[in-house]
């Protein structure tokens, strides 16, 4: 697997998505870290062949500052009508039919759901509302993606959400995790499940996206960026286990780091000035993680590692000569460790050349009623140990127990 590797065309698809967006590289890469068209791996050979011609009919909630709802080709889907947006302010939702070229628009999510020929919904909408916005739309009977995280703040909508999924069984339920379909946890995934690492004693997660003390921050809806934690977004760090094993995070030890000079150590509505917080946690196999979300000066990061009994993953595949042998004998089984190529018209786009397999995932497990890539136990395994996490920094490092999500059978 060679990571680095940028073919022809995803280099085009890179740059068409980029026009398409009305944002040119330089004001991607310099105002929204990970938006950039990051290089993405693929197997040409595992080429995408139509399952069945029947299109979903999708709504997308939110443009927002970041332009989100249109960044994951549901649009360009050639097993999607986007029959139906919204967003709160009048101007984005102009823009955003503008550049995706629907004719039906909402005012209002909440209106949005209403409309009966909607069959599945995107929020891309502010992360302190995905909980509720996306147990709004399934008890309107649709299916729901969501942004990340889970849920942002609110502990209580962790069980309101799963509940909700188990209500309707026969609805997709999914949060768009972009660190799911990077190359190298894609991979990850893959080898975990052939048994070929064993059971993973150390792994570590990092999302690091730097902001300028003193400086403005990306916009948010009623400011809910500045009002929170780093812990409350963690999810970008946390698939590098949840997202590999599908396990869980059993206790956490957590330390927040506050800017050093006084004159930026502001305390939020929430009471934190924490700008960068790094967990140790537990793992249900009972190996360790190390956890960091971070604000400070230095590259935008979302990466991750794992050391396991046999052999490990850090940008490529090591192993010892158990692990070497599983290695060959998985891939000469068939197992594919690079991802597929995308249908016609849908591109990787950013955050690691994620944006697209998500959104191609959302339609697919819809269509052949199938698990998604990040379902509700994995969303809630990956956003849950945040909010312990913060609570551990708030009490110097106190041991955390962390709730469990298991899935039933």
């Amino acid at each position: 697997m060679n990571s680095s590797h940028l073919s022809r065309r995803n280099f085009l698809a890179a740059s068409a998505l980029i026009a398409g967006s009305g944002l040119s590289t330089a004001q991607t890469i310099q105002n929204i870290p990970g938006f950039d068209q990051t290089r993405t791996d693929y197997d040409p050979l595992q080429e995408w062949k139509p399952y069945t011609d029947r299109k979903v009919r999708v709504g997308i909630a939110g443009h927002g500052v970041c332009q989100f709802g249109l960044q994951f080709s549901l649009q360009n889907h050639p097993n999607a009508d986007l029959v139906a947006i919204t967003d709160l302010f009048p101007d984005r939702l102009a823009d955003m039919q503008k550049k995706c070229g629907c004719k039906k628009t909402y005012p209002s999510l909440e209106e949005m759901v209403k409309d009966d020929s909607i069959e599945a919904i995107f929020c891309a909408t502010d992360a302190p509302a995905h909980a509720k916005h996306a147990i709004l739309c399934m008890e309107h009977g649709k299916h729901v993606a969501t942004a990340v995280p889970a849920f942002r703040g609110d502990i209580e909508d962790a069980e309101r959400l799963l509940e909700c999924v188990k209500k309707h069984p026969d609805l997709v339920y999914c949060m768009f995790e972009t660190s799911c379909f990077h190359d190298d946890l894609y991979a990850m995934e893959k080898l975990y499940a052939a048994n070929v690492f064993g059971r993973i004693i150390y792994s570590e997660g990092e999302y690091c996206h730097p902001t300028i003390l003193g400086g403005p921050s990306i916009g948010s809806y009623k400011d809910w960026r500045a009002n929170g934690c780093p812990m409350w977004y963690p999810t970008h760090a946390t698939a590098y286990y949840v997202g590999v094993t599908h396990k869980s995070f059993t206790e956490v030890s957590c330390w927040g780091t506050a800017p050093f000079d006084e004159v930026h150590r502001k305390v939020n509505a929430i009471g934190n000035s924490f700008r960068s917080e790094v967990g140790l946690f537990r793992t249900a196999e009972g190996g360790i993680s190390r956890m960091m979300v971070c604000h400070s000066q230095g590259e935008y990061l979302e990466a991750g590692r794992i050391r396991g009994e046999y052999g490990g993953f850090n940008k490529t595949f090591v192993g010892d000569p158990t692990a070497q042998k599983r290695y060959e004998q998985v891939q000469a089984e068939g197992v594919k460790i690079r991802k597929y190529a995308l249908p016609p018209g849908v591109q990787p786009g950013g955050h690691g050349g994620s944006h697209g397999y998500l959104g191609h995932d959302f339609i697919d497990s819809i269509l052949r009623k199938r698990k998604p890539a990040v379902d509700v136990y994995d969303a809630l395994n990956m956003t849950v140990p945040g909010y312990y996490a913060h609570l551990s920094s708030m009490k110097d490092g106190e041991t955390m127990k962390i709730p469990q999500f298991l899935r039933e059978g």
